[in-house]
């Protein structure tokens, strides 16, 4: 019988070894130790220090061999391609102001624009600094500001956290371990490109590092540079499949004049605009409209370079200190299409009947007016970021004896803050234009240049009427902790482990908008200075204070049925100078029946605390795409009343609402229960085999989150209850502005299942591992109460219903990899299910389809030399991304799909 254990735990010892070196690996499926003493690790989920651990949650890691095996340019590239992850920011253009920034969101519960934080990213085990850019900052970690280079491995808990992390550890945990030291040098160079020629993407990265005595030093550089994929040079995204049609989106306009026309003119083709007759009413031929898509990126340019320094110190031979540096520099920006003009006479705009550019000769007032128009003559509009991260940190750890016990302690103090400047340009300041388009009087008095509304705008009128804004804003972190762990006493199936810790923890941020764009205009009303969007300042902080214990209680071993059995439990309690105190707890039992079989399950609690976003962030004006209940048939709806019957919202054909958004100093943390069972197999008669499953629910309370403009106009006018007070109509009837504030007002359900095969055999032609990861995704509800007192049900799972949220239910990672002395290679498919388009104007008859991303890899091993050549193609068929109209005018989902089709690339890695 002694035998037999001995080599099964040989044995697994040895698989856990060869994963390590050939691909993903669930630290779960095979953690036996050899017979020989171990070293005692920790893993993320755990702050116990232990040999032997069975993990009771679900666990991947992704090992330097998976970076290798693939041609990622940043971790979150890396993490995107996971079936447990969900929408994310990455190098796809945002169709907002966020690009340049990578994140990760495990389960489909947040960290993607506009989306809550419930995925806690920590390095080596501690709280990293918020991300920034963009028109404000970030409530989540930028991937791009860890050097890829430096990665160790990425531990994925893929189970509720919040009793061992703290706040934000709902959906999981995604800890990135850095190399501890190097010693000599290691280089990288990749370049890659698309089949079509752009998207260029160069990297490189250099770490020198050598130990002298006690004292280890390491020094790291990385660079990346990516260049830009037009919209114009996809066929996906050079025409939306549901435009606008008669003529809002048109360089030649779409006017409503009173006195001229009652319909909508738009300037003939080819015409001047320069007499009445140069314009006909708009219609709906193809040469009537013009997508704003077609001017803006898919993939915007960026450039970022890093460097990270590391020294470490053996003060004694049980005491370590450290200190680390990181530097990270990005410049990015993203090019949109130009500003679609769009004022009314009801903004104090006019045009005399003696302007030079009036091609009616009469003056154009009243409420009525309106004056569309893509500005091209102004430029393509242009978000460019200019960031600044630095982070600093140091500690201490080590172990004593004690009391007849060993024990393990550290303590760390770090400080983090990102800085950003942020332009926009190429927008129009409305004062001058309302100058510009008015009375000949008035734009001669404040030295105007006058604009051809109608016909062609000049070099100089552009120029007159163009803004380029630029803000200011940031994030910090401070933070300190220190832990504790041993084992108490001897339980008769082993030491009863123990951790515990204490951590303080202060969080900042600011944001200062432009003053101009913020300016109260002088010429016009119920418009902001500019076309970019004004908005209030933001300044704020919060602090908080936390202590957990963590406990591991081996329950049997080496009985009938009963290989082992462990119980965990932990507690955390956190207190905010916020919202006051919340105590979280966590239970886990890991069950061995035989050793081949593990049987795990958790019960844990969590809670996501407010981000300083949500409770501070200055409200600022924007614009929705929604439909008006009380347009047309609706106006006898309850909250209609008093708009009047001649009301047609379309009558202009823009669907845009003004808005406003804003914080919510009210808020109170987001509340979780999770629940996951699963099984791990590892059958000793197929050596190499590893079969797992795990199933999870999570259940969130009082989920932060904003009702959209079309909930807010929808209840309003169903109920004419406290909705309506968020809405501002004109005796017109038209909305006039719509506020949108963040609150506890939601409950999200999710549940799935997570699959994995990894098997690794010999033969005589090689070597072979073949992995496949997959999740299922049962349910994904938000359960939303109304104002009658119902509650508003909405299923997502297998849906695409709004830009930037597609939700399929399988997604899926399959590889075949091989390895004969020097040479290998591999192929890799990566799938995401189809999903219900369930936009109004769908297309392919309702269906965003089902595609399969394909990739190649080929590479030989210099050996005398400890280098490595490879040569790769991602997406070798040229799969497009399926069509989605919820996704218009960019037509596809991109934060879950990749536009780029068909990329090469050619890589070396050398050590010296």
């Amino acid at each position: 019988m002694a035998r037999t254990t001995a080599a099964q735990r040989a044995f697994a010892c040895s698989f856990v070894s060869a994963l390590a070196l050939l691909g993903s690996t669930e630290l779960a499926q095979a953690q036996i130790a050899a017979p020989t003493v171990a070293e005692e690790v920790v893993v993320t989920g755990s702050r116990i220090a232990r040999r032997d651990a069975l993990s009771v949650g679900p666990l991947q890691t992704l090992t330097q061999e998976d970076i290798k095996n693939s041609a990622p340019q940043s971790v979150g590239q890396l993490l995107q391609e996971l079936p447990a992850t969900g929408v994310s920011l990455n190098s796809n253009g945002t169709q907002g102001t966020a690009f340049g920034i990578s994140s990760v969101n495990l389960r489909y519960l947040g960290s993607a624009e506009g989306s809550g934080n419930r995925t806690l990213v920590l390095v080596d085990g501690h709280r990293w600094v918020n991300g920034t850019g963009g028109r404000g900052f970030r409530d989540f970690v930028d991937l791009n500001t860890i050097p890829l280079g430096l990665v160790d491995r990425v531990e994925v808990l893929k189970d509720g956290a919040s009793s061992i992390y703290g706040a934000d550890a709902i959906a999981g945990v995604v800890n990135i371990v850095l190399k501890k030291t190097v010693e000599g040098v290691e280089a990288k160079a990749q370049a890659g490109i698309t089949s079509e020629n752009d998207g260029r993407e160069l990297i490189g990265d250099l770490t020198v590092g050598h130990k002298w005595g006690r004292l280890g030093a390491m020094l790291s550089f990385e660079a990346v540079d990516m260049r830009p994929i037009l919209t114009k040079d996809r066929d996906i995204t050079v025409r939306a499949y549901a435009p606008v049609t008669a003529a809002p989106n048109s360089p030649r306009g779409l006017f409503l004049l009173p006195g001229v026309s009652t319909s909508n003119l738009t300037r003939i083709p080819g015409a001047a605009g320069t007499s009445a007759a140069d314009f006909r009413v708009a219609a709906l031929p193809a040469d009537d409209f013009n997508t704003l898509a077609q001017g803006q990126d898919a993939t915007g340019p960026s450039k970022r370079f890093t460097t990270f320094g590391r020294v470490t110190y053996d003060i004694t031979d049980s005491v370590t200190a450290h200190a680390d540096v990181l530097y990270n520099k990005r410049k990015s920006d993203q090019l949109f299409s130009p500003i679609l003009l769009d004022v009314r006479g009801s903004n104090n705009f006019s045009i005399a009947a003696d302007h030079p550019f009036n091609p009616f000769g009469r003056a154009l007032t009243g409420t009525t007016l309106r004056l569309q128009r893509v500005m091209n003559e102004v430029g393509d509009r242009d978000n460019v970021q200019d960031i600044d991260t630095v982070r600093f940190a140091g500690g201490l750890d080590g172990s004593f004896n004690a009391l007849g016990r060993s024990w393990k302690w550290d303590a760390q103090a770090s400080y983090g803050r990102a800085d950003a400047s942020f332009r926009s340009v190429n927008q129009l300041d409305y004062d001058k234009l309302a100058l510009a388009t008015g009375p000949n009087a008035r734009c001669a008095a404040n030295s105007c240049v006058p604009i051809n509304i109608f016909g062609t705008i000049t070099p100089a009128m552009a120029d007159y009427v163009r803004y380029n804004a630029r803000d200011e804003n940031g994030t910090a972190s401070f933070d300190v902790s220190a832990n504790l762990s041993t084992s108490l006493f001897e339980l008769p199936a082993g030491p009863l482990g123990l951790a515990t810790g204490v951590e303080y923890r202060r969080e900042t941020a600011y944001d200062h908008p432009d003053l101009v764009v913020n300016a109260t205009p002088q010429f016009v009303t119920g418009l902001s200075r500019t076309t970019s969007a004004a908005r209030d300042a933001t300044s704020g902080a919060y602090s908080l204070k936390e202590a957990y214990l963590e406990l591991n209680a081996p329950l049997l071993t080496d009985l009938p049925f009963a290989k082992k059995l462990e119980l965990s439990g932990a507690v955390r309690y956190s207190d905010y100078d916020t919202f006051g105190s919340k105590a979280t707890t966590k239970l886990g039992l890991a069950y061995r029946p035989v050793q081949d079989v593990l049987l795990r399950g958790t019960y844990s609690e969590g809670f996501r605390a407010p981000s300083i976003l949500e409770l501070f962030q200055g409200r600022r004006n924007t614009d929705f795409q929604a439909t008006d209940p009380c347009n047309g048939g609706g106006r006898n709806l309850p909250g209609c009343a008093g708009v009047p019957s001649s009301y047609n919202q379309n009558q202009f054909g823009n669907g845009l609402i003004h808005g406003i958004i804003g914080g919510n100093s009210n808020l109170k943390p987001e509340t979780a229960r999770t629940l996951s069972a699963g099984a791990a197999l590892t059958p000793s008669f197929i050596p190499g085999l590893t079969l797992t499953g795990d199933w999870f629910k999570i259940k969130i309370f009082d989920a932060i989150a904003s009702q959209t403009a079309q909930q807010i106009l929808t209840q309003c006018a169903n109920t004419n209850g406290p909705s309506c007070a968020f809405i501002r109509r004109a005796a017109t009837g038209e909305v006039q502005s719509l506020l949108q504030a963040v609150a506890n007002f939601s409950r999200i359900e999710v549940e799935g299942i997570d699959l994995s095969a990894r098997y690794g055999f010999h033969t005589e032609i090689g070597h072979f591992t073949t992995v496949i990861d997959a999740s299922r995704l049962l349910h994904y509800t938000n359960f939303v109460p109304q104002t009658d007192g119902s509650t508003l049900v909405d299923e997502r799972a297998g849906k695409s219903d709004q830009p930037r949220a597609t939700f399929p239910r399988w997604k899926g990672v399959g590889s075949v990899r091989w390895d004969r002395n020097a040479f290998e290679a591999g192929w890799k498919a990566r799938y995401i299910g189809g999903s219900a388009d369930i936009a109004g104007n769908a297309v392919n008859g309702g269906r965003v389809a089902a595609i399969v991303y394909q990739d190649v890899q080929l590479g030989y091993n210099f050996d005398a030399y400890n280098t490595n050549v490879t040569f790769g193609v991602d997406n070798i068929f040229n799969k497009m991304p399926p069509a989605s109209a919820a996704n218009n005018p960019i037509n596809f989902d991109m934060y879950t799909y990749d536009i780029r089709g068909t990329f090469m690339y050619v890589r070396v890695q050398a050590k010296f």
